[in-house]
């Protein structure tokens, strides 16, 4: 029974990222594309390439991923990279088949809206359903385990300001590249609302007898640490460890992922914090508002 109920999990995933894809193709062959919106990562550079080669920017996405997914699977091994494979597939597949319809506006402002809206929307059911769409993601990673030191965000900003500023020679217009910023900050405010609202952060409490593991994969693949509680159950008199960390939002779904793939019946409860300071986070002395 726990097999069957498993394997529906998989495909309500399945089609959660297959029209999450479709909304991606959207914003990209209906809204960014035809206007020369590049904005940031993968398919920032698939568009660019895609005006100087004639190549479509669906197959650009792809070949672009192809080589990334690579080094992911070496990295983080297969099941990692497997749902995130076939994301891309489908974004690059969905992309190229929806370019005969054309822009849906020629207006910039609105293209810019409408675009990082919808990729903010498919990205976050991709992130819920348990995937990535590669590109960017994949190489933050990676540079993460060599670059400890450098956070997240600021790897990603630097990452598609590279992109969008490339796309102001390549165009030659700089107001196409200041719309181009405004898909990747529409789009970086409202994939924090479809994820998790206005909550700052998420504390988790995971009690598990896998906690080793648990916190094994918490430390190789999200760059986290957490801290042990010693507990004991009221009924048992059990000894336990209870695992406290505090992710930022983004890392949430592959958290509660990990925790599900390793002991699906662990008894964890997930809150809001508003104020973390300490490293990773905000400094007390400079930060305090």
């Amino acid at each position: 029974m726990e097999e069957k109920k498993t394997f529906r999990q998989k495909c309500r995933d399945y089609l959660t990222i297959t029209a999450a894809a479709a909304l991606y193709a959207v914003a990209v062959s209906l809204f960014l594309d035809p206007n020369s919106l590049a904005p940031g990562g993968v398919t920032g550079i698939a568009i660019i390439m895609n005006r100087m080669t004639g190549l479509e920017t669906g197959t650009w996405m792809f070949v672009i991923n192809l080589p990334i997914l690579a080094l992911g699977m070496w990295k983080f091994g297969w099941h990692f990279i497997l749902s995130t494979l076939y994301c891309t597939l489908a974004m690059s597949y969905m992309t190229n088949m929806l370019v005969p319809i054309g822009a849906l506006t020629r207006d910039p402002l609105l293209a810019a809206l409408a675009g990082g809206s919808l990729m903010a929307v498919s990205l976050g059911l991709v992130f819920k359903a348990g995937a990535t769409s590669g590109g960017t993601d994949i190489i933050i990673k990676l540079l993460r385990l060599r670059l400890p030191h450098l956070k997240t965000g600021l790897l990603f900003l630097l990452t598609d300001a590279v992109i969008v500023t490339a796309s102001a020679f390549v165009f030659q217009d700089i107001d196409t590249a200041l719309y181009a910023g405004l898909v990747v900050f529409v789009n970086s405010i409202l994939l924090d609302m479809v994820l998790y609202g206005r909550d700052g952060a998420k504390m988790f409490f995971i009690i598990s007898d896998c906690h080793e593991a648990i916190v094994r994969r918490l430390l190789e693949e999200l760059d986290i640490s957490a801290t042990y509680i010693s507990g004991q159950g009221a009924y048992t008199k059990a000894d336990k460890n209870v695992i406290l960390c505090v992710v930022k939002k983004h890392l949430s779904p592959k958290l509660e992922e990990i925790v599900k793939q390793e002991d699906p019946k662990a008894f964890t409860i997930i809150t809001s914090a508003t104020e973390i300071y300490g490293e990773g986070y905000k400094n007390i002395f400079s930060q305090k508002l």
